[in-house]
């Protein structure tokens, strides 16, 4: 698709338009436009297919956005930026037209980093960054490719469902596939590979309904990490907030970087099809340009104090609330338009159905405080398109005040790591925690009720990708990140894990039972607590990244899915685990417990139970050595409609839950209508089956999980 670019002394430069920015084909040539306020010159590069560079100067400026109309020019072409003004890091400028720079807006890249060939606006090795570069020709950073956006969605529909009914899998793009034996190679670790029909049928046997991919921007593979042979293979450094990775593309992998994206649109729609919808981890709070020691690859040489946080009395730095060396600054126009401009694209697009906020605090900040009511939101829940897809937050970032699980704005729901962490500390055997737990297995009403959200805006997880996984929460008191190369001093010390009497891989048969009836105990109570579930993909069977907690540099068998050995019963009881959630509208409710009773009756639409048939008393809740309790749902009670408008109804359920060291007998309560209870789950024996009358004892052994249905 791509010709070479005529000399420049040819090339017919019309005014164009400042919007939209980016590279615009129409069909007879290409309208490119950049924002910069405060550069004094801008120079269009664009280059053949041997490397050959033609400068355009655009010579109109339009609010700041520097736009030109290039007749002739196709699809397929490559192009950088060239942006003149003063190098003076004291006032926060960063200016050097040695460097090409990528397009803010591109669409499709050509290729990844090269730091051996330059991105770094300054003279490296130098006491600080005080120098720009003399050298020209620096182009380490990929070049933007001109795109035609077409595509056959004909017949894509997107699944649309509700949050409350959704089952979050949250995967990466790569480690999912790169083992898979029924995946052809070729497509292994790649957009392709998810969308293959082995991993279809995977995923829709599983249940789950929807996967949330890591972050699939164009990302960066940190300069310290390649010093010590490893990736960033989490991809939390973004480079470009429209392109998808170059990595994970099997188009790329056959020589075609820009098939990269025609490859995701196919994915996405092939996922469609198969009813499950596609969130994307998005990372709008920092980009891959670091520190001010760091490389210059895109907005600090087209902008600087435009795109990022500059510290108001010392603008030779930035604000970093991300832990990574720089913050996006949210509170100028122009960054806040980029954003949305990507997520709209992502949405209309490449048609996915909604987003992960990756340190979304960060995105709320003011000037240092944390702000419910900021730009960014405002902007988010007044725009149609963005509106109306998934929105989740990740709820902190590492700077002050940053933790704000259950402080977000109506339309969002959060990753609940209050849930988390409760659940974790209750398996683990810690005490005094029955009020909290009643908390987070009906929705967490402490943080979502009094502003006007559901119980589906608590994402609950017990694992995910920042972390242990689910056996190794299990296998391990202490995290094990040798791997890394940092001293093992990365990565969270406080997992509240415990590795049930030996410190990793064990042959001690007693261990090891314990271990799989804790991973089932975990799995059970995530599938079986009000709210959206999301379950860190592997968990389903076992996978293990050898006790690291912090796998973000390690592209290989630590973080890839270890399908080989796969423990097929924990597979086939999480499998009934979510079908059970999915079959029992009790365990996905719409509304918040009222307490109020049904039908004028003595039962209410919960209720708390001792082991002993009796209610939980006010002492109970409270008392340090309560460690197991049982919680009555009632099936009669939903006041909700399905999506036809029938009125749903359920069968009773109870759930009942000891993290005690000794087995206990529970009694099944007597309850009006309710004559006899049916085994459902037990997280001692898989296959185990129970019927009882009411006012009957069942036997809970230490450290399990059961639930029971009483059919109305």
């Amino acid at each position: 698709m791509q010709g070479n670019p005529p000399p420049a002394a040819q090339i017919l430069v019309r005014p164009g338009d400042p919007y939209p920015l980016g590279a615009t084909w129409d069909g007879a040539g290409v309208n490119f436009a950049v924002y910069s306020e405060n550069a004094s010159k801008v120079e269009l590069c664009l280059f053949d297919g041997a490397g050959n560079e033609t400068r355009v100067p655009l010579r109109e400026q339009t609010a700041f956005v520097w736009h030109g109309y290039l007749a002739g020019v196709q699809p397929g072409q490559r192009y950088g930026w060239r942006v003149h003004g003063p190098y003076e890091p004291d006032r926060g400028l960063r200016f050097n037209p040695n460097l090409v720079l990528l397009d803010p807006y591109a669409k499709a890249l050509d290729g990844v980093e090269n730091f051996e060939r330059g991105v770094f606006a300054y003279e490296v090795g130098g006491a600080a960054e005080d120098r720009a570069m003399l050298q020209e020709d620096q182009r380490g950073v990929p070049l933007a490719v001109v795109l035609d956006h077409s595509f056959d969605w004909s017949g894509d529909r997107a699944p649309n469902r509700p949050l409350h009914e959704t089952v979050i899998y949250e995967t990466h793009a790569k480690g999912l596939t790169m083992l898979h034996p029924d995946i052809p190679e070729e497509l292994r670790g790649t957009y392709a590979g998810l969308a293959h029909p082995a991993m279809l049928k995977y995923l829709q046997d599983l249940g789950v309904t929807a996967i949330e991919l890591m972050p699939v921007h164009a990302h960066l593979d940190d300069p310290f990490l390649l010093d010590k042979g490893l990736t960033n293979y989490w991809g939390y450094s973004t480079l470009n907030f429209f392109a998808p990775e170059l990595r994970y593309s099997a188009a790329f992998k056959r020589g075609d970087p820009v098939g990269a994206v025609r490859e995701f649109k196919e994915m996405v729609k092939t996922l469609h099809g198969a009813g499950l919808e596609v969130i994307l981890d998005v990372v709008y709070n920092h980009t891959s340009e670091g520190n001010h020691m760091g490389p210059t690859l895109s907005f600090k040489g087209i902008d600087n104090p435009t795109y990022y946080r500059l510290v108001p009395d010392d603008p030779r730095h930035y604000f970093d609330y991300t832990g990574t060396g720089n913050t996006l600054n949210v509170r100028h126009p122009q960054t806040l338009q980029l954003i949305m401009d990507s997520l709209r694209y992502w949405v209309q697009e490449m048609h996915v159905d909604g987003f992960r906020f990756d340190l979304a605090s960060t995105l709320a900040r003011g000037l240092h405080e944390v702000d419910q009511l900021s730009g960014f939101f405002t902007i988010i829940h007044q725009d149609p398109v963005i509106s109306q897809v998934k929105l989740i937050a990740e709820p902190w970032d590492v700077g002050e005040g940053g933790y704000q699980v259950g402080n977000f704005p109506v339309k969002w729901a959060e990753w609940n790591g209050i849930y988390r962490d409760s659940i974790r500390a209750f398996w683990k055997g810690e005490g005094g925690l029955a009020s909290d737990l009643g908390y987070r297995l009906t929705g967490s009403s402490d943080l979502y009720k009094d502003d006007g959200r559901k119980p589906s805006s608590s994402v609950n997880f017990i694992t995910a990708h920042d972390g242990l996984t689910l056996r190794d929460t299990v296998s391990y008191n202490d995290k094990h990140n040798e791997a890394n190369k940092e001293g093992n001093n990365d990565g969270a010390n406080d997992n509240r894990s415990w590795n049930c009497g030996a410190e990793g891989p064990t042959d001690d048969a007693e261990v090891n039972k314990l271990r799989a009836r804790q991973q089932r105990n975990f799995l059970a109570t995530l599938m079986l607590s009000q709210g959206t579930p999301m379950l860190l993909g592997g968990d389903e069977f076992g996978n293990s990244q050898q006790g690291n907690n912090n796998a973000y540099c390690q592209d290989n068998e630590i973080s890839w899915y270890d399908w080989a050995g796969k423990d097929e019963a924990l597979l086939a009881f999480t499998r009934r685990l979510i079908g059970i959630r999915r079959s029992h509208p009790a365990l996905h409710r719409q509304r918040f417990f009222s307490g109020r009773p049904i039908r004028g009756t003595d039962v209410q639409d919960v209720m708390w139970f001792r082991h002993d048939g009796e209610t939980m008393s006010d002492e109970d809740w409270q008392n340090s050595h309560t460690q197991s309790l049982a919680m009555f749902l009632a099936g009669n009670g939903l006041r909700e409609t399905d999506r036809e408008g029938r009125p749903l109804k359920d069968d009773h359920l109870l759930l009942m839950l000891s993290a005690s060291h000794e087995d206990l007998e529970f009694t099944l309560p007597r309850l009006p209508g309710c004559e006899h209870w049916e085994l459902l789950v037990d997280t001692s024996n898989d296959e185990a089956q129970e019927t009882h009358g009411a006012g009957q004892k069942s036997l809970l052994p230490a450290r399990s999980l059961k639930l029971f249905r009483c059919p109305l």
